[in-house]
């Protein structure tokens, strides 16, 4: 069985917007070829996510049906078998279809929301594990570099950021997808061109409008994510030193450290909140110009005489039926380059090399007998200073030697010749 590619190989930088990359790099977890049971819920859940966008169409149509035979302008579809007839004539069924409708749409999404996490979070904790022990495959020197507390924020944030990519695009992005499709289809079908041309250019405005203004936040993103990790950092190695905080009288001078970060966090916190208020306001007004634009054509196509107050109230329907999907399409973008931000760090390990490596067809060393020996062992932390000059002396098997600095004393169990004190 092959393992999965690294999803480090694939260089994911948020900066280029690499989310293909990136579902590349994470499909081999989400489609695992070890597990047949996750692959059928993929399978079971694309079926739901079809039936539910067959669903959500029907509900207008539901409702338009229902207000045409309130207001005695019924016309059912065309091909409409003689014992449906009556149906489209009742607007009690029609109301009660137009409950039900709405009710097996929400509980297909449910559904297929239940049915898919499984995959989710089995692609998530595979993940994870692979990065918890990629960690501990790179040497001392990498550990030194990096402080305890932000190599934590890395492994939360990157495993946040994976289920957020997982479950944005399969649950959010393709269906979204799928339905706004749909809905031009049927516009076009039971209208004409000129509300879909409505229905594009608002379209294209609002995802312009939602890609510039996220890029714009990104930037915002990553201060305020800088600063989270900054005061955790602070914050943990103060306190792994609380010892050496109270010898040396340091809690103030600590807490004014933690406190100028945290500064920097909540600044780039109420930048990231108004900048969302000015992202949220924007796409409301756009949208609300493209519904209000469709709605006064139906208008003139009712005094016309070609369309019915059901057609009216259908277009509102469709039009507020297509805002949930783009506003989730705007919240999934914003989500997803988020995501990407977030996970940058903790690819960035992944594709860390460990220094030291087994070669290949390594066997574990086996040893019954022997002794250690060091032979001119030189040492120094830095060069103007050092500590080992030239040590040697031999260690045999189930002897004990302990070697302490010029301040201390030093041991030695069991040798044949003296060690010299250092």
């Amino acid at each position: 069985m092959n393992a999965p590619p690294n999803p480090a190989s694939f260089k994911i930088s948020a900066e280029r917007g690499a989310l293909w990359r990136t579902m590349i790099g994470l499909w081999p977890y989400i489609w695992p070829s070890d597990r047949t049971d996750l692959k059928m819920r993929v399978v079971w859940a694309t079926v739901l996510l079809l039936v539910a966008k067959l669903a959500t169409i029907s509900v207008p149509f539901t409702f338009k049906w229902a207000v045409d035979a309130l207001t005695g302008d019924a016309r059912p579809p065309a091909e409409t078998p003689s014992w449906l007839m009556w149906v489209f004539a009742a607007p009690v069924m029609l109301t009660v279809a137009y409950g039900g409708m709405r009710i097996v749409m929400a509980l297909l999404t449910q559904f297929r929301d239940g049915l898919f996490a499984k995959v989710a979070m089995h692609a998530v904790r595979r993940l994870a594990l692979i990065t918890f022990e990629h960690m501990h495959l790179l040497s001392l020197r990498f550990h030194l570099e990096r402080k305890t507390g932000g190599l934590t924020r890395v492994l939360e944030r990157g495993r946040n950021a994976i289920e957020t990519i997982v479950r944005m695009v399969i649950l959010q992005l393709v269906p979204t997808i799928v339905e706004l499709v749909l809905i031009v289809g049927v516009l076009l079908w039971m209208f004409d061109w000129r509300y879909v041309l409505i229905i594009g250019v608002t379209v294209v405005l609002y995802m312009t409008f939602t890609y510039y203004a996220t890029e714009w936040r990104i930037g915002i993103r990553r201060k305020m994510n800088d600063s989270d990790s900054d005061a955790n950092t602070k914050a943990i190695d103060s306190l792994l030193n609380y010892e050496t905080v109270k010898y040396f009288v340091a809690e103030e001078r600590e807490a004014k450290r933690y406190d100028r970060t945290m500064a920097r966090y909540e600044d780039a916190s109420v930048k990231a909140y108004t900048s969302l208020a000015v992202l949220n306001a924007g796409q409301a007004a756009l949208f609300t110009v493209g519904l209000g634009a469709a709605m006064v054509l139906c208008v003139f196509g009712i005094r016309a005489g070609t369309n019915t107050v059901g057609d009216f109230v259908m277009i509102n329907g469709m039009m507020i039926q297509l805002y949930q999907p783009l506003n989730f399409m705007g919240m999934v973008y914003r989500e997803i380059k988020q995501a990407v931000t977030d996970i940058e760090l903790m690819f960035s390990i992944l594709a860390r090399e460990a220094e030291i490596k087994d070669t290949p067809g390594a066997k574990p060393i086996a040893v019954s007998r022997g002794a250690i020996r060091f032979e001119d062992v030189q040492f120094a932390y830095e060069p103007a200073r050092q500590i080992l000059k030239g040590l040697s002396f031999d260690v045999p098997a189930g002897h004990t030697v302990a070697i302490v600095g010029p301040s201390g004393a030093w041991q030695v169990d069991h040798l044949a010749a003296p060690v010299p004190v250092l």
